[in-house]
């Protein structure tokens, strides 16, 4: 339940130093664990999140919400400057750290699950609302005219007689007043700021550089480290020779830990020259001899055997009566990386029992109990600053990146900001697991599917992560978007079964969507080709008790031109998914100028995510996710060999380039209750790539990466 209170301006000022007088709103917004479920806040009742408006009318919103690309930095002031009435042109927003201010704990949320602005739309709307009838009270009280009689409208609230007042103004008298219960929001056709496209607020801060990402930190007498992990997963570090590092000028330190060392120096130039000078001795440990061969073969035997039972609906034995054919076709994806384009690192300085950190986290307040449970401290001793993150798509949650910086401060006795080199990055991220799917239909007469069987294989990041998630044998995160198929499949089953893959896993852009979608859309595609019935067609035939979906699918379909011939060598292919509340399609229209290569033609994309608070953040999130889908679909994989990462860097780890990169339109659809925005443009694209390779004459790719199956950039 969202709580909303006029906060107390002498404990705001004292423990946030960015009130100057005024009004300010302290907002209790739900809190959600790195799987979407709602948890109770570490300290019940605490504020996360403050509206505030100055005599001047300047209006300044504390985000608990990290940016890291997606634009929650524009798109959620949008929500509360809406329902606030707010001159858009005076909105300021303040990135919140993970300390407590008097009770009031900023920072309580993590950034993730395409939750941030479907979760928040309501309660910030409230905020707002909440804040604009205080104005208006304010402004009736002073004028000793009804509250009925007066509006607010971009910042002013006025009255019939002519009288006018600036939210400035009466922000000191609506400091006096207790906010209202149950305030009304507006019709959506009376928004005049949610729904229309919005330059990003930090646009300019970006292009001029002047954004402070993580790796821009800086802090007086700041020292800079590098570390250098255990290349083999569950390794240990046996020897190290600290000379050779300390040879190099302005190496100032080797500091050895259980699995892994940091050397600290001046720059983070002559940390990386005394790391590479060193010859650590590592202890293998259990998986010296792990290898993606060894891991295939643990998936290809769980995939012959009976699985814990996800779902089991329907009647399979009389609707046995009804198979006239049965078709089966097994898909695989590999372990993937998240390859953020900023390298991570983190910033600390431990002072005594204080610790002190800035790091691009997506879980700043989380990671600040973890800091204080590890390193034996007092919470409200931790504060975290959340700088801007070059990238995250769930790399940036965990300590992992965060503690040898902690812990170079600690031996130090300065700050210190340790920099992953991409190598140690890429080897040593929480990967995206591998997955096996073996899909079966029992078709009916008319080619569609009676019986549905799925046996999914996919190692368990909540198994590592948090085990209790785990019930009957069932990783609920890994078998999302295959338990519950937008498609007429009234008899249905999946097995699930996770072997121990000896890598370490966790969370990736759409997480199981990303591989599920690819399993699912491409069968379908083969179902329909089986059935010797158009994709689309076939497709439709399957939504009728899905009306969201299937408009989504007609307009896919419609921006595509999927009903004209396309050129002759052309393919078209589409995919439709839901995931995250929302429901994406899109078509990839591709040419063939040789049986290896294609060049792609056309991208297109419809998204129904129920409300668009951002129309041109929605667009670029869309077109990102679909780019960064491409890349994994045409080259993404991690390979392992005696135990540890093969894949280092983008040399063998490869991107989407520009020139692989074709139009790509973008269409919006409002049809439903809010969605995410973030990650549904990912599940769709590998499908449909691989459908509209099939349609352009090419080969059935059944797994990814496409250019391990020959088939590569024209």
């Amino acid at each position: 339940m969202t709580r909303i209170v006029n906060v107390s301006r002498r404990a705001f000022i004292k423990g946030a130093s960015v009130a100057t007088g005024g009004l300010v709103l302290g907002v209790s917004l739900p809190v959600f664990d790195a799987f979407g479920q709602q948890v109770a806040p570490a300290q019940p009742g605490r504020l996360n999140t403050f509206v505030q408006i100055d005599p001047d009318g300047t209006v300044t919103i504390t985000l608990h919400q990290a940016e890291m690309g997606q634009g929650v930095q524009t798109s959620l002031p949008m929500i509360v400057a809406e329902e606030l009435e707010a001159d858009w042109s005076r909105i300021k927003v303040v990135q919140a750290d993970a300390v407590p201010v008097n009770g009031m704990e900023p920072a309580a949320m993590g950034t993730g699950g395409s939750r941030s602005v479907r979760v928040n739309f309501e309660p910030l709307s409230k905020a707002g609302a909440t804040a604009r009838q205080l104005m208006i009270q304010a402004a009736a009280n002073r004028w000793a005219v009804p509250v009925s009689e007066c509006s607010a409208k971009a910042g002013v609230v006025s009255h019939p007689s002519g009288k006018t007042e600036t939210f400035g103004n009466l922000a000191r008298g609506a400091a006096l007043l207790t906010p209202p219960q149950n305030v009304a929001l507006k019709a959506a056709a009376d928004r005049r700021i949610v729904g229309k496209p919005t330059t990003r607020l930090d646009a300019r801060a970006h292009a001029t550089g002047a954004a402070v990402f993580g790796i821009d930190v800086g802090v007086a007498d700041l020292l800079v480290g590098t570390v250098v992990n255990c290349p083999i997963f569950g390794g240990r570090l046996k020897a190290l020779d600290p000379a050779p590092a300390m040879a190099v000028r302005g190496v100032l330190r080797v500091i050895p830990k259980e699995d892994y060392f940091v050397v600290v120096a001046t720059g983070f130039w002559p940390a990386k020259k005394g790391a590479a000078a060193l010859a650590p001795q590592w202890e293998p440990g259990p998986n010296a001899k792990n290898s993606t061969a060894a891991i295939d073969t643990l998936m290809q035997a769980a995939l012959k055997k009976p699985g814990a039972v996800a779902v089991d609906r329907g009647d399979a034995k009389s609707a046995a009566k009804s198979v006239k054919k049965t078709f089966s076709a097994t898909y695989q994806v590999p372990f993937l990386h998240h390859a953020t384009m900023e390298p991570m690192n983190a910033t600390a300085w431990v002072q005594g029992d204080k610790i002190e950190v800035w790091a691009p986290t997506q879980n700043a307040g989380r990671e600040r109990y973890s800091i204080a449970e590890e390193f034996k401290v007092r919470p409200e001793n931790v504060n975290v600053h959340v700088p801007y993150m070059g990238g995250g798509f769930g790399r940036r949650i965990g300590m992992g990146f965060i503690r040898p910086a902690i812990v170079a401060s600690q031996a130090m006795g300065k700050p210190v900001k340790v920099i992953w080199t991409r190598q140690e990055d890429m080897t040593h991220g929480m990967m995206r697991p591998c997955a096996v799917s073996k899909l079966t239909a029992g078709l009916d007469e008319s080619g569609l599917p009676a019986l549905w069987d799925n046996r999914l294989v996919v190692p368990s990041i909540a198994e590592q992560l948090t085990p209790n998630r785990v019930m009957n044998g069932v990783d609920p995160i890994s078998v999302f978007g295959a338990d519950a198929p937008r498609y007429n499949l009234p008899n249905q089953k999946l097995d699930y079964a996770m072997p121990q893959a000896g890598v370490p896993l966790g969370f990736w852009r759409s997480v199981p969507h990303s591989y599920n979608a690819f399993f699912i859309e491409s069968f379908v595609d083969e179902l329909a080709r089986e059935a010797g019935k158009d994709p689309v067609a076939y497709r439709r035939s399957l939504m009728t008790a899905y009306p969201r979906h299937l408009a989504v699918l007609e307009r896919a379909a419609k921006e595509a031109g999927w009903d004209t011939p396309p050129p002759a060598g052309h393919g078209r292919g589409i995919a439709v998914h839901e995931s995250f509340g929302s429901i994406c399609a899109q078509v990839v229209e591709l040419s063939m100028p040789s049986p290896a290569t294609i060049r792609l033609v056309k991208l297109t994309a419809v998204v129904d995510c129920g409300v668009a608070v951002n129309p041109r953040g929605i667009e670029t999130q869309i077109e990102g996710g679909m780019v960064f889908a491409l890349s994994a679909a045409m080259f993404g994989r991690i390979d392992i060999k005696d135990g540890a990462a093969v894949q280092k860097d983008f040399d063998t780890y490869r991107m989407a380039l520009m020139a692989h990169v074709p139009p790509v339109s973008v269409h919006i659809m409002e049809g439903g209750p809010i969605g995410g925005i973030t990650e549904p443009g990912v599940p769709p694209l590998a499908p449909a790539l691989a459908n509209a390779i099939v349609a352009a004459g090419g080969k059935r790719v059944r797994k990814l990466p496409i250019i391990d199956e020959g088939i590569g950039f024209a």
